[in-house]
């Protein structure tokens, strides 16, 4: 199984990236997937969860109203749309796939990507 992200960079504040996280060796539709995210001397975080079939939602409170996650089964393919980038939001960003749908905590989901950086400058 494999996750690999892409889609980070180095953007002004007010900006916007899309990510994504395409799987193989998996059926895709069958796991939960989460973003994540990890700025320098902190813990890893939530920033959004989607369930298997793409009907239900998460956002942590930083980032509703912000970031849009969405999936494409047919494709293995989830994507964080992300809007307003504030500095704040500069960190690694995973993406991570697991049974439980809409888990909020890291150790429930089984396969991680790389991570791709995301800078957002003032």
């Amino acid at each position: 199984v494999q996750l690999v992200e892409s889609g980070g960079g180095l953007v002004q504040a007010g900006g916007s990236l899309r990510l994504s996280c395409v799987a193989s060796g998996v059926t895709f539709s069958s796991y939960g997937v989460g973003w994540f995210h990890q700025a320098p001397g902190k813990e890893r975080e939530v920033v959004a969860t989607i369930n298997r079939s793409g009907g239900s939602t998460y956002y942590a409170d930083s980032v509703k109203g912000r970031f849009t996650i969405s999936r494409d089964n047919a494709k293995n393919t989830v994507y964080l749309q992300m809007n307003s980038l504030k500095p704040e939001d500069t960190a690694v960003y995973y993406c991570a796939a697991g049974p439980a749908e809409m888990s909020q905590f890291d150790i429930e989901y089984n396969f991680w990507g790389q991570g791709t950086q995301v800078t957002v400058s003032s």
